[in-house]
């Protein structure tokens, strides 16, 4: 929540801005291999601390902690020997990271679980480590200089990867251990400024993503003003097909919020959860204490092509159908005190598409909305086993038996919901600022070695 400091590193992030990146050849088909007596786990990512912690995912024991950045010492010579990647080192830390080095942002495990894949900001690259050893089996730094979200195609195949400033997405062979083919880099999609989030529909057509901007810029007032969007830049909600990497669909969910009536709110699109049909997207908007539905097959208000995002013109469907206000806990707190522009940063959807869970970043909870009458029950901490008030949540994610595994970034834990009961079932405590937490899968070979 520190804006002040950084002034100097935003201007050095924003520089760059500009670049782009030619989409790479067609993808070849790759064969991936199931575990097939791994244990279910959800892998959490403890992004100051450099870490990751291993959690069974029904008895929420931690089983291992890992280390994302073994070669530390190495990154960090090879920073300080290049003026331009230390000037976004440095500006990464203060910006972005609140003071802190980035060393993990996403993370999943491969197919097969003996490998994970681990997106490290600060370093600008994601590496693929050995689960049973430790090591690092191989590495692929970015066009440009962050690393940030990532998301595996359902067949588990395919790792794509946010690549912070080059206003591209790569896609690369997720594999596993013994594929040679293992992090190849095979595609890259057009993002906007500042890709975000990608998640892929069930047949794996179709990649939903967002890009949100320079959210680590101070410039935060009258967020649609012309001044604003310049500083802020592209921030677009796009559909891509997987089969050639074309946009089949963008939006700008600032106007398309606008058309439905609801004025200055923001364009940048933050966590999302799509419903099981996938007709609806569920998304959380910059500066905004809740979450907005939006219909992707009903007809535009005007019949779309009153605007254009990156020369593609306004979709003739797709409209913002309920705007889901939630409780604002920080009513007198300026903008510019945003963690990065957020408001709420986690949005989940149970399977069965009933019931979201959020992440309420500055209001320091967690809601439990039945997605048929928007009803919300918070849940802040207080009141369970050992009574503490949830700090700074940052992710949300979906966990087997109808639950919802939320980090807790200022209290150095996730809290595991009930998605049914709408309550706190465990409280497992990790590394330092944990982030995203995924579902993975772990081989029998590597839980010999840990034990080993």
């Amino acid at each position: 929540m520190r804006r002040a400091p950084v002034l100097l590193a935003t201007a050095a992030l924003a520089a760059v801005t500009g670049l782009s990146v030619s989409p790479k050849a067609q993808a070849e088909r790759v064969t991936a291999t199931r575990a097939p007596d791994g244990r279910d786990v959800m892998v959490v990512g403890n992004n100051w601390a450099g870490t990751a912690d291993v959690v069974d995912a029904r008895t929420f024991e931690v089983v291992k902690r890992l280390d994302i950045v073994p070669d530390r010492d190495e990154r960090m010579r090879e920073i300080v020997t290049d003026p331009a990647r230390l000037g976004f080192y440095l500006a990464i830390q203060q910006a972005v990271g609140e003071g802190h080095d980035q060393l993990v942002d996403d993370l999943f495990t491969t197919r097969d679980g003996t490998l994970l894949a681990a997106s490290r900001p600060s370093f600008g690259d994601v590496v693929w480590i050995d689960l049973a050893s430790g090591a690092i089996v191989k590495r692929q730094r970015m066009d440009g200089y962050r690393t940030d979200h990532m998301n595996v195609s359902p067949d588990g195949r395919r790792l794509v990867v946010s690549d912070s400033t080059s206003r591209s997405v790569h896609e690369y062979v997720l594999g596993g251990k013994g594929n040679p083919r293992t992090g190849t880099r095979l595609r890259t999609f057009e993002s906007g400024e500042t890709p975000h989030e990608s998640n892929y529909t069930a047949d794996g057509r179709r990649i939903f993503h967002a890009s949100i901007g320079r959210v680590y810029t101070p410039v935060d007032a009258g967020e649609l003003d012309p001044v604003g969007d310049v500083v802020k830049s592209d921030r677009w909600f796009e559909i891509v097909r997987t089969k050639d990497f074309s946009i089949a669909r963008r939006w700008d969910m600032g106007l398309e919020l606008e058309e439905a009536g609801y004025d200055n709110m923001s364009s940048a699109v933050r966590p999302m959860a799509i419903s099981p049909d996938e007709r609806y997207v569920y998304y959380q908007v910059s500066f905004f204490h809740g979450f907005v539905e939006f219909d992707l097959k009903a007809k535009d208000p005007t019949g779309g092509g009153d605007y254009t995002t990156g020369g593609k013109p306004e979709p003739a469907t797709g409209r913002v159908t309920r705007l889901i206000p939630l409780p604002n806990q920080v009513p007198d707190m300026p903008r510019e005190q945003y963690v990065l522009d957020s408001a709420h940063h986690g949005l989940a959807i149970n399977d069965k598409g009933t019931k979201l869970c959020v992440a309420g970043t500055m209001d320091d909870y967690a809601a439990v909305v039945t997605r048929r009458t928007m009803r919300a029950t918070i849940l802040d901490g207080r009141g369970d086993a050992e009574d503490r008030k949830y700090l700074k949540p940052y992710w949300a994610t979906d966990g087997p038996g109808n639950t919802c595994w939320m980090s807790m970034s200022g209290n150095d834990a996730v809290a595991v919901i009930d998605l049914r009961t709408k309550r706190e079932i465990a409280w497992v405590k990790v590394g330092d600022h944990p982030q995203r937490v995924r579902p993975g899968t772990i081989a029998p070979e590597v839980e010999a070695a840990w034990r080993s």
